[in-house]
């Protein structure tokens, strides 16, 4: 079997599609499919391409043998909606040119990561020259989530947009979505397709702490063992509304063992660290996002994982990917992310504490419940390890999604 993956993220960058991705293509591979990836030039989320692939149009790599084509994409840092289409529409273009010219000339399946919504054209249209099955994998309902967020207002765009959406749905062979509400969203609006639940996950035998002896990471940045980290690791954008971790550290500003750590890049960092300084904050610490070799060590040295989105009906359905290694890490999360991971992480796998998003009263209610039960941080974070690995297995997630594939490769 012969499969193409089209996405505009890939590592080398650092994130929670391209991990997600990498990690699915890797173990497909090991299950015998012929993989390779057509990928845009690496500049997330700095939005800066990387030194080395800067001013080349195309670049072939060879990837853990996975085979990565990689086309040019237009990038800038502006906040402005049409700058930012440009440059999705910029890899449609590069990409279909490159999936034409340098790729094989047949393939059996075709699978195009969304969003970007737009990249399903390029996607889809390589599929058909290469008469191949394709595949349509939603890990974000655009446009909705783009209007919801007030991110684009221009009605007209949002209506061709929405039969954009329409359209690439009706065309996929297969449609897959990264969380329940995402399937139950296009099901119930696409009753006639076939939706499979191709959930995030983690792997269980990297993040382990049971391999790893120690870390350093906690007295490197001169945290006393007695300080207790509250960890948020992450895009830094509008969506995770991260006021509230701010807020909440100006609460317990004078409880000198609080520590509250953000880790990542994004949008709205310097409008963070300017609210930080304006309260006179000494308890939060800004680290700039790290590669994933460096994560372990980090889970292993911090003691809660704070979890936050604004409050929209929108993000029901989400899943932020960033759950999945802290609880394989044993490290318990104060989730601010009401219905689908409620019910799945707290509900269900009891793996932390819930607060309703953006209540800085309720985050710090939680907060001093974890300070006062001294056994509480244990008991939740085994019952995180043993939910994820029965649950949230990539080994196990892979196998699930190669049987999917296998159907598909047989239908006529």
């Amino acid at each position: 079997m012969k499969l193409l993956f089209i996405t505009q993220y890939f590592p080398p960058e650092v994130g929670a599609p391209q991990n997600r991705i990498y990690e699915l293509a890797i173990r497909l591979l090991e299950k015998g499919v012929d993989i390779t990836v057509l990928t845009a030039m690496p500049n997330y989320p700095q939005m800066e391409i990387h030194k080395e692939y800067q001013n080349k149009k195309y670049v072939f790599e060879n990837m853990n043998n996975l085979k990565v084509h990689r086309s040019s994409i237009k990038v800038s840092k502006s906040k402005s909606i049409f700058i930012r289409l440009l440059g999705y529409f910029s890899f449609v273009f590069s990409s279909y040119r490159v999936g034409m010219k340098k790729i094989d000339k047949k393939y059996d399946i075709v699978i195009c990561e969304s969003p970007p919504l737009f990249l399903g054209i390029s996607a889809y249209f390589i599929s058909k020259r290469k008469k191949a099955k394709f595949i349509f994998n939603i890990s974000d309902l655009w446009p909705e989530s783009a209007e919801k967020l007030g991110l684009v207002k221009n009605k007209l765009f949002l209506k061709l947009a929405s039969y954009l959406e329409e359209y690439l749905y009706k065309k996929a062979h297969l449609i897959s979505g990264q969380t329940l509400g995402i399937c139950n969203n296009i099901s119930h609006r696409f009753p006639k397709k076939k939706i499979i639940w191709l959930p995030n996950g983690v792997d269980v035998s990297y993040y382990n702490p049971d391999n790893r002896i120690s870390s350093n990471w906690r007295t490197k940045n001169n945290f006393k063992d007695s300080d207790i980290l509250y960890f948020y690791g992450g895009i830094i954008g509008y969506a995770q509304g991260l006021e509230i971790i701010i807020n909440v550290a100006n609460k317990l500003k004078t409880n000198s063992k609080i520590k509250f750590i953000i880790l990542g890049n994004g949008p709205e960092k310097e409008k963070l660290i300017a609210l930080n300084k304006k309260l006179g904050l000494s308890n939060v610490f800004f680290f700039d996002v790290v590669t994933k070799d460096k994560m372990p060590n980090i889970l292993l040295s911090v003691d809660y994982s704070i979890v936050p989105l604004k409050k929209l009906d929108l993000f029901l359905g989400a899943i932020p990917s960033k759950i999945f290694e802290c609880l394989a890490m044993k490290v318990p999360i104060l989730l601010g992310v009401d219905g689908e991971a409620r019910e799945l992480f707290i509900n269900k796998g009891n793996c932390g504490l819930y607060f309703e998003p953006e209540n800085v009263e309720q985050l710090y209610v939680q907060i001093m419940k974890t300070i006062k039960d001294t056994e509480l941080k244990t008991t939740l974070g085994n019952n995180a390890r043993d939910y994820v690995l029965n649950n949230f297995n990539r080994e196990n997630i892979a196998t699930d999604f190669k049987k999917e594939l296998d159907k598909l490769f047989q239908r006529k």
